[in-house]
């Protein structure tokens, strides 16, 4: 008799993501930039310390990793085009033109590889966990969050909630005194790359995670923070991709 939950219902591959992996502004963008280059290595540039997070998860699950190779002060690959934040300071100036010269550049490219590598593996007959690795400003409009470590899903999909409980588990187990969250600091099913995902495949061939963890483990004052962060979040991963339904 097959055991009840998704984690035995199927074949899970895992995808890692990182939306906002780097400050790069391309030369031919720069001098668009001036008045914004202090704010590119802040979080307004890029997501601190998400990175290093998603290739250490990459290479736990043995998964392919598909990062961003631009600021998303330039364009914010986790908005849906038409969607506000898309572009912003700069940016948001450009001529029609070259906001979709951006896009054919930059963000059309990266949503279809990561669309792609999904597709192909639910073809193959495998269901797919999609990782969105993030990480967040302590601090934002002058008030200090309260959550250390945020995993956000879909409400309406159980087993979106059921791996996010498992894995809230597993960290709270390992460090009980982490603030782990759901759905906080923003909500899952709101604009972005995973939000996008489920509106191609249901989830009994999709399931889509967005990871968050607080800025304040990734100081340069703090570097031993982020490392034991990493550990924590890696071995707190609740299964083994690619292991047969059991009995």
């Amino acid at each position: 008799m097959q055991k009840e939950g998704f984690l035995y219902r199927d074949r899970l591959k895992a995808v890692v993501t990182c939306e906002h992996a780097t400050p790069f502004i391309p030369a031919a963008y720069r001098k668009h930039f001036p008045a914004d280059r202090s704010r590119l290595a802040t979080h307004r540039g890029w997501d601190i310390g998400a990175l290093v997070l998603a290739r250490r998860i990459s290479r736990s699950l043995a998964s392919p990793l598909m990062r961003s190779r631009v600021s998303r002060l330039l364009v914010d690959l986790n908005r849906s085009v038409g969607r506000p934040g898309l572009f912003s300071g700069a940016a948001l100036r450009f001529s029609e033109e070259q906001k979709i010269l951006i896009l054919n550049q930059y963000y059309f490219p990266y949503r279809s590889r990561v669309e792609t590598m999904a597709r192909n593996l639910i073809r193959a007959g495998h269901r797919v966990l999609h990782l969105s690795v993030h990480s967040f400003t302590p601090v934002f409009g002058g008030k200090t969050r309260g959550t250390d470590i945020g995993l956000l899903f879909d409400p309406g999909r159980n087993g979106e909630r059921e791996f996010c409980t498992l894995w809230r588990n597993g960290i709270r187990e390992s460090r009980p005194g982490l603030s782990v969250h759901f759905n906080r600091p923003y909500r899952g099913d709101s604009d972005g790359l995973t939000s996008a995902m489920r509106d191609f495949w249901p989830e009994n061939q999709y399931l889509g995670i967005e990871l968050e963890v607080n800025q304040k483990f990734f100081s340069v004052e703090n570097r031993g923070a982020g490392r034991r962060i990493r550990e924590i979040v890696v071995a707190a991963l609740p299964f083994r991709l690619g292991e047969s339904d059991a009995p």
